[in-house]
Formats: C-alpha cells, structure tokens, sequence
C-alpha cells in the first residue's frame, strides 16, 4: 500500500498497536534517515501484520501508534479501546518506522534544546519536520541526499530571508491528497513557478500518496503462541526483545491496573539501589512468578493465564518489598550493576525474603548476622562458579524454591541448597579448572570483585571499597619495563618476559581489596614500603598479610615481582580451597545421577556464565 493509505488506517484505528510491541524510541536522524530513503526509492523494509479476530481481541490491551512524540511529557503510545465484536489489523514489525513516517507527516516531535533544564516543558519546543526546496542536503556523513530537518516555527521564520532555505512542512504533503491541493500547496509556497523546488515538492509528494511501496506480511493464525514465536524472530535483527517484553502485554491486558506501569516503576526503582543495578523486566517477572508459586515459571503464553497474573498482582506488593530487601542485600554484599554477573541470583535471594516475610531489619540486626553471613558467602560463591546461573536455570529455580520453601523457615538452607544445585550438575566444588580460571582474573571485570569480596570476608562491602594492585600497576608498564637495565647497561627483560609481566599485572595475585581512601593514599607506592609506614606494629603488620592472603616478603622492586605472584598464587588457591568447599559430595564420586534438562543439553556451548 501508499504511505498515505497507511497513514489513514493509523488515523481511523484501523492499522492499531498490541502491547507486546515496545514503546517508540527512535531519534531525530532515525526519521530523517527513513524520508530520505522514501524520497530516493529506497526499500525501507518489509512490515509484518496479524489481523487479530473477535475471539482473540479480548485478550489484549491495545495502543494508538504515536503522532505527537515529546520526550518532556508524551513518550508513552494512546491506550484504545477496540470493540469486542471487531477485528483489528495489529503491527507486528516496522512499529518505529511507521510511527516516524506518522509523526513526520501528520505530528510533530519535540526534544530538548541543547543545554535546556531537563525539568522545564520549555525546553522541549514543539517541531515539526521540513524539507527544503531550496536546495539538496549539505555534505554530510549520514550520506543523505535530501535536506529534512525537525523546526519550530521561530526556527522557519529566522530562515525566511536565507536563499538557500525554503522549508516546506511535510505534513501539508500528506493533507494534500489529490493533485489539485498539491497544486494549491505549491502557489501557497511561493513555488509553482520554480522547476527545481517544484521537482524536489512532486518526489515526497509521489513516494507519499502514489508510490506503493508498504509491503506487508499478514498473519491470521490466532494461536498466540505462534505469533510471539514469529515477533521474537522478526524483532531479533534489531533490539532484540524478550518474552517478557511480550508477555507483559498479556498481564497489561489482565491486570485490573496497569501492569506496565507497576513492572516498569518496580524495575526503575530497584535499579536505583546502592551504586546501581541493572535489573531488566526479565528478572523482575521471573521472580514475580517464582514468589507467586507459579508452577512453571517459564516465559511461555499458557503461564500468563488469567489465575497466574491475579496471583501475581494479589501479591505484587508484598513482593515488591521483597523483591527490595533483596537488592539492598545484594548492595551490602558489594554488588551492583558492574560486578553483578548473573542478575538471576536475585530470584533464590528474593524467594528467601519473601518466604520469610523479612523485611529491611533483617539488613542490619546482630540477631540475623550469621544467616546474612551464610547467605553472602553463598551468593558470591555461586557467581565465582561458572554456569551456575546459565543453562537450564528454570529447571534450577524451581528445586532451589522448594528448598527454601521447606527448609527455609528459620535460616538459610545452604546445605540442602548445594546439595539441590550438585544434582542439578551446577556443584560449588573446586576442581583444577575453576583454580586456573579465577586466578586468571583481570583487574576491571565485573567477575573479579565477587572473586575477592568472597575470598576476604573481613571486607565490609556496605562500605566503599577499590580493587587495588598490590605490586602498583604504574611500576609494570611498557615504557618503565623498557628503561629498566642490568648492571652493565643491557636491558633487564626481554621483550617476551616483558609481555609476561604486564599480563601478570593486572591478574588476580596482583589485586587485593582496600578501603577508598587507604588505596587512594598508597598510589604507586611499592607494596614494602607502603605497609611499613601504614602497619608499623608488628601485630598490625602481620595481621594486615594475614587478612589479605599476602606472602612475609612483599615486593620492593620490579625484579621481585614474579616471585611475589607465584607465591601468593599459591596462598590463593588454598583460600579458594577453603572457601569453595562444598556442604555436599560431588554427584561425580557419589552414586547420585545429576540431572539434566533439554535446555541445558542444548544450550552446551553456549554459555558465557
């Protein structure tokens, strides 16, 4: 079809929005990429569309597509309803282009002004989008061959005396539907008489309301299941979205409030805790249906029935809180949104919290000191091992929920926990491997600071604290390496041993945790020096080796270095050997069978856990 046909089915609600689709989020330039191409013929992709039919209507919540977009106060899609005994043509794919296409030719799009408060509805000036007939698109990098811009009135009238600005509003090339208003539109302008200008008014005007260049895919299976399965797929190529993405839509469309709203203010305000998290709407409603009890807790349709989301918004409040205490425990264990490798480990922490009834006491009493201490050594335990919160995390979910919800009455059921993961194949035990792989640890990754907020438990996490080189990373770069000489003059590394040293530098027996203002006061001292004028007290001094899993003899010099890492590596790995102990036999040397799901089988491979 025309872009105007499409444009008038938006208009009169015939061609509607489902709540599976994601808000609008395309820029400026994204929409003047889209008209340059309808004005040079370019393809600008196929759309995908379900014609949804009585019986299905019902079971969603449906959206008006977007025509006048303000990042101040109107980013959010019109809620519509739609007759019970009407059938709807939805869009499944090509939501943001159609809605730029709608926005540029009958509405308006307004950001904010460069340097304006970001709280002030002045600042987001109503715009427009022009084409100037004056003359083609300067030079620039986007490669656009024709000049559209987003104006304001002032903006149009401040270029009104400029010969190489004559901006035509694209939306009067919409409202001209036939030949003679284009004709009237043009001597309005000012430019009938002008080949060029009129040349350059026919091209948008022709690729608008002659040019059938909409092609759309329609399905009309109602089998929902069928038509998420082809969303995901056609959406995966750009942002990809989620089930949960999708399903939410069906609990907006059950929920007696607005699911949507709740999830989004949940996720919102969880995310602003301690340093920050970055918790997404998947983990969130995960854990809603873990809370509720839900049977299966997968992300599938017939789990989103109309029971499961009244359980779940019965109890959101109740599970909001939790969902709370959780973060905040997660916070005081020193994790945040940079060092959170798994964002799952929420799910079993939250369970707990809310099989408890805990609420924000349980953070800080003496009385539950030992069960938070058991409880953080098993959270950072579980982020150290790799693929525990990977493949086949359902399956594991749902036997760490019924641990918990039969054992966890009084405290954390670590034991039967562990024992629960080792059948699962997901054991906390140490092997060979997994020591070469956490001493491999480089300074930066969000991995290491699990490593050794887990490794020292004398670390307060709830305090701010810096991953530090022991041996300072400024005394092992290339260029000091370089200068460094022998007594007579020749270079005391070789190029190889050189490379080995910087790589050993930033590894995990080179890093220690210390308090933010103690390492900003070591600096690039030499280790040596530096704890013999902050520890000068023997007790002090052996006490802080000690705590830190620190060798006798700490470095004073470059030469002495490899040594320090080799033996520290050592003092490491009987720590990890320590600490990873498991509470329960590996099902490897037991007669225990662990278990195994599809998922897990076919997603070998891929994990990156």
């Amino acid at each position: 079809m025309t872009i105007a046909t499409a444009l008038h089915q938006i208009q009169n609600r015939q061609l509607i929005l489902p709540a599976i689709q994601r808000e609008y989020v395309w820029k400026p330039s994204q929409v003047i990429r889209v008209f340059d191409s309808v004005m040079r013929g370019y393809p600008i992709g196929s759309f995908l569309s379900w014609k949804v039919l009585p019986e299905t209507v019902n079971k969603f919540r449906f959206y008006g597509f977007m025509k006048d977009y303000s990042a101040f106060d109107n980013r959010h899609n019109p809620v519509i309803d739609i007759p019970a005994d009407r059938e709807v043509i939805a869009i499944l794919d090509g939501q943001q282009r159609l809605t730029s296409l709608n926005i540029g030719l009958r509405g308006t799009y307004a950001y904010k002004n460069h340097g304006g408060w970001a709280n002030k509805p002045w600042s987001y000036p109503e715009r427009r989008l022009h084409v100037n007939l004056a003359e083609e698109a300067p030079e620039n990098e986007l490669g656009l061959k024709y000049h559209f811009q987003f104006l304001t009135k002032d903006d149009v009238e401040r270029a009104a005396n400029d010969p190489n600005k004559q901006w035509l509003p694209v939306p009067e090339i919409f409202e001209a539907s036939d030949t003679s208003a284009f004709i009237q539109l043009l001597a309005r302008h000012g430019v009938g008489n002008d080949p060029d200008a009129s040349a350059l008014a026919s091209k948008l005007w022709e690729a608008v309301h002659k040019t059938a260049s909409l092609h759309f895919y329609e399905e009309d299976d109602q089998d929902i299941e069928r038509v998420l399965d082809i969303f995901v797929r056609v959406n995966s190529g750009g942002t990809v979205l989620s089930y949960s993405d999708l399903l939410l839509s069906i609990a907006t469309a059950q929920w007696e409030g607005d699911a949507r709203a709740a999830v989004h203010g949940l996720v919102d305000s969880l995310n602003q805790t301690g340093n920050g998290f970055n918790f997404t709407r998947d983990t969130i409603l995960k854990s809603g249906l873990v809370m509720a009890d839900v049977g299966d807790i997968g992300f599938k349709v017939r789990n989103f029935t109309t029971a499961n989301m009244a359980k779940l918004e019965a109890g959101w409040d109740a599970m909001s809180s939790s969902l709370h205490v959780a973060v905040g425990l997660l916070s005081d264990f020193g994790l945040s949104g940079g060092s959170l490798t798994a964002d799952s480990v929420l799910i079993p922490v939250a369970y707990y919290v809310h099989q408890r009834g805990l609420d924000h006491s349980y953070r800080e009493s003496p009385k539950t000191r030992n069960d938070r201490e058991t409880l953080r050594s098993w959270v950072l335990r579980s982020l150290i091992v790799r693929g525990v919160w990977g493949s086949g995390l359902d399956t594991l979910l749902r036997d760490l929920r019924e641990v918990i919800k039969s054992q966890g009455d009084s405290s954390f059921p670590v034991v039967a926990i562990e024992r629960a993961m080792s059948v699962r194949g997901k054991p906390l035990t140490v092997t060979d491997a997994l020591i070469d792989d956490i001493l491999s640890l480089k300074y930066g990754k969000a991995r290491t600071f699990a490593v050794l907020a887990a490794l020292f438990p004398h670390v307060d996490t709830r305090n701010q604290f810096h991953i530090d080189h022991v041996f300072p990373a400024t005394l092992l770069d290339k260029r000091s390496l370089r200068r460094e000489k022998c007594g007579d003059g020749t270079p005391r590394f070789t190029p190889e041993q050189i490379d080995e040293l910087i790589d050993r530098r930033d590894r995990l027996p080179n890093l220690q945790l210390l308090p933010g203002l103690e390492n900003i006061g070591k600096s690039a001292k030499a280790p040596d020096g530096w704890l013999a004028e902050e520890y000068s007290q023997p007790e002090n001094h052996s006490a802080f080796l000690a705590r830190n899993a620190l060798p006798q003899s700490l470095p004073s010099s470059v030469t002495e270095f490899m040594s320090f890492y080799d033996d520290r590596s050592v003092i490491l790995t009987e720590r990890i050997h320590d600490l990873l102990t498991s509470h329960v036999p590996d099902p490897s040397t037991t007669d225990t069978t662990a278990l195994v799901d599809l998922d897990e089988e076919l997603a070998e491979g891929d994990d990156s856990d």
